[in-house]
């Protein structure tokens, strides 16, 4: 649990609930509470139909100067026909902004704050407010217990104020409870959007409903819908509501968006009308999503800890240890993640589903080319596969306008997806300096091989997984281009979002064979084969792909001993860059590992130990993907110090991960990861039981539940760093390899 006994000062500092298709905030303040409201299909609208211009026929000029070694041209070049206008351009991208629906807010005639709270289990954020005498309060002493359950001590007779909310799993609707303990209160309720000169709003309120109703100029409208019922006087006015000598106060909220059909959708999830019972709504709410959070846990040794969350953070960040902190970041990250996803038909992007501005960074956008992969590394693992559905799904909706990309821009079959995109599925780079880059379907692919793997559903392997591999996979086909020597080479290509000297002021190099590039394309094609094969399909594809996969570039080694991110040495301009882009291939990938490739694992570790020495990992999710990576290398002292970090030096005193000041939510969710990793971590085909255990955690732990590759369910203990119980239910019939203690474990 998350718990404060300060008022929220900020946005960032409240506490996120959500069910996936709604998010809120509940930001607590000294003298109101504000519930501020997402939707995941609340995105703008502006640009639901941007297409490409044709620039196929420009891309052997761009190879030609690429071939010439006339890189500075060549990046030019490419970013001119290939990257569209946003980005350094001046002009602004098509991406359409992610945005927030607007708050409600409530401000009780008196009272002093006290304390709030948000239970990770139930997804339930609470508050109390002392509300005072004054003839009201019904006199009390001694102990009382809170909403959330804590017990305190009351002093002198008071009134408080207790308040409970949460976005309905089951329900699709949020429900916001105030109570008055031993006293009747009063207040003002009312809903607001941040001031859009570019929107229409309008607000009505009545005795039991509120309807606030936005349409964006040249974009999509929604609507807000809010019904309430209490036991006190109600006085509607046009600016608000007025509630007075109230028991209780119930309120429900939905959203319809345009997209969705607005009436439809409000309708498809009714709001309570009539006899309701509150308290049956939110135990239900409350049962269903602790079933969920409680299917697989970590646990480590930890003292208990009795001070405010914001309070641990800072004794962390002075210098002092804090397992249970660390263990409850863990824990957050798997309930943002569900927060995020699971109701949703969209993924989590940059800032989950939790947005309060009009033109957020970066769109609050889709980011491919790691933040979004990163939302989704622990899902499989956590057993949250109807979370990872929302992603799938986001993916599949791209392919049809992915197809006539990849003829525009580069007059290949299969799909091209961009670096940077939103909710509508259109493949269409935005990001004029960075966008040149044909890699992110590829990347995307590996998250349908791990939902296979980690189900075991041929179903799916060959109705969706399959054909999405195909697809990319015939993108490849035609754009490598094959060299007098027999290798195929990928030109343009780039290190998202990385540059070496040589390439002018643009902020990333446009070379050939960039090294995840080639990891990349590798992969897919290996997803591809084994596909294939599992399936009994395509025998002639399978063979074409095997040939290409084994001519591909070799994963080459610099005469320093690092892994070249190019396909020859350059002078970085910036060593300490926060994308450590070519060493996806050891996490998360596994092309790179001590058994089947023991000199690029070294390479590889040597070039993450240089580019954190050069200030690497300087924003929250760079973070993140170093602690995995230390993890994947089996050092856990490492591993915990990047972790750790998370927490002391990129965390709001929600928890909520930072990028400079901006919270972004892949720091958060990359942090799960990079746990499952140190303590059963999979590479080879082998599962590794405490691979990169650190010696704060060696007391004793447990891991329960969670799910292996194969379709697997494994559960474990360990005491003094060594495995004392373990419990494995099999999935699928194939042999379960377990490498711990120092031996390998065949099962």
């Amino acid at each position: 649990m998350l718990w404060y006994q300060t008022p929220s000062g900020r946005w960032e500092d409240g506490l996120p609930i959500g069910n996936g298709r709604l998010a809120a905030m509940v930001v607590n303040e000294t003298d109101r509470d504000r519930i501020q409201m997402n939707h995941e299909w609340l995105w703008r609208g502006v640009s639901r139909d941007r297409d490409n211009e044709y620039a196929a026929d420009r891309l052997p000029e761009v190879r030609s100067c690429l071939e010439k070694g006339d890189f500075r041209t060549a990046t030019e070049l490419a970013n001119r026909y290939f990257a569209g206008k946003g980005g350094i351009s001046g002009v602004k991208g098509r991406v359409d902004p992610y945005q927030t629906a607007g708050e409600l807010v409530f401000v009780p005639e008196r009272g002093r704050f006290l304390e709030r709270s948000l239970d990770l289990d139930t997804a339930v954020a609470y508050c109390v407010r002392d509300m005072g005498c004054g003839g009201e309060c019904v006199g009390r002493e001694g102990t009382v217990r809170d909403v959330s359950g804590r017990e305190g001590t009351s002093g002198e007779s008071i009134g408080r104020l207790m308040s409970k909310a949460a976005v309905s799993c089951v329900d699709n609707f949020l429900m916001l409870r105030y109570r008055g303990d031993g006293m009747r209160f009063s207040g003002r309720l009312f809903y607001t959007r941040v001031e859009d000169g570019e929107a229409v709003t309008r607000v009505q309120y009545t005795e039991n409903r509120i309807c606030f109703q936005c349409a964006f100029e040249k974009g999509q409208s929604y609507r807000v819908e809010a019904v309430y019922a209490s036991d006190g006087n109600i006085f509607a006015d046009g600016d608000g509501i007025t509630i007075k000598d109230a028991g209780y106060l119930d309120l429900f909220l939905n959203i319809g968006v345009e997209h969705k059909g607005i009436e439809e959708e409000l309708e498809r999830y009714p709001l309570p009308a009539g006899t309701y019972d509150a308290e049956v709504l939110f135990g239900r709410q409350e049962e269903r999503f602790s079933g969920m959070m409680k299917r697989t846990s970590v646990e480590v040794s930890a003292p208990e800890v009795l001070l405010p969350t914001d309070e641990r953070i800072r004794r962390m960040r002075r210098g002092g240890k804090d397992n249970g902190l660390l263990l409850l970041y863990y824990h957050y990250g798997k309930y943002l993640l569900m927060c995020s996803s699971v109701c949703g038909e969209l993924p989590a992007n940059l800032q989950g589903k939790w947005n309060d501005l009009i033109q957020p960074p970066w769109d609050c956008d889709y980011h491919f080319n790691i933040n979004l992969e990163m939302n989704y590394w622990a899902a499989e693992q956590n057993d949250m596969g109807e979370c990872a559905e929302a992603l799938l799904q986001l993916c599949e909706r791209f392919v049809p306008h992915a197809r006539k990309a990849a003829r525009d821009l580069y007059g290949c079959r299969g799909i091209y997806f961009p670096l940077q995109a939103d909710c509508w599925g259109r493949s269409t780079p935005e990001s004029y300096g960075w966008a040149v880059w044909i890699g992110a379907a590829a990347w995307i692919a590996q998250h349908f091989w791990m939902h296979y793997r980690y189900s075991n559903d041929r179903a799916f392997l060959r109705e969706r997984a399959y054909p999405f591999f195909r697809e990319v996979a015939e993108f490849y086909e035609d754009y490598l281009v094959l060299d007098g020597k027999g290798e195929y080479r990928i030109l343009p290509s780039q290190s998202p979002e990385n540059r070496f000297e040589g390439t002018g002021d643009f902020p990333v190099s446009i070379g050939i064979s960039a090294a995840m590039d080639v990891q990349l394309c590798f992969d897919v094609l290996g997803y591809a084969i084994e596909s294939a094969q599992l399936l009994g399909e395509d025998p002639q594809r399978r063979e074409k792909w095997k040939e290409i996969r084994a001519h591909l570039p070799g994963f080459q080694i610099g005469s320093d001993g690092r892994l070249l991110e190019w396909d020859r040495e350059a002078e970085e301009v910036e060593p300490g860059h926060r994308h450590f882009s070519h060493l996806y291939g050891l996490y998360p990938s596994d092309i790179f590992n001590p058994e089947t490739r023991p000199a690029q694992y070294e390479a590889a570790k040597k070039s993450l130990e240089f580019r954190l020495g050069q200030g690497g990992g300087h924003t929250g999710w760079s973070r993140a993907w170093s602690a995995c990576l230390q993890a994947r290398c089996g050092n856990g002292e490492a591993f915990y110090e990047h972790y750790a970090a998370l927490v002391k030096d990129f965390a709001t005193d929600s928890l909520l991960d930072l990028c400079g000041d901006i919270f972004q939510i892949d720091g958060n969710l990359g942090a799960v990861a990079a746990v499952n990793e140190a303590l059963f971590g999979c590479w080879n085909g082998k599962v590794r039981l405490l691979q990169a255990l650190p010696e704060e955690w060696r007391a004793e732990g447990r891991v329960k539940n969670v799910k292996i590759m194969g379709g697997h369910t494994l559960s474990f203990a360990w005491k003094d760093g060594k495995v004392t119980d373990l419990s494995l239910h099999k999935g699928a019939e194939e042999p379960v390899v377990l490498v711990y203690d120092g031996a390998e474990h065949i099962y």
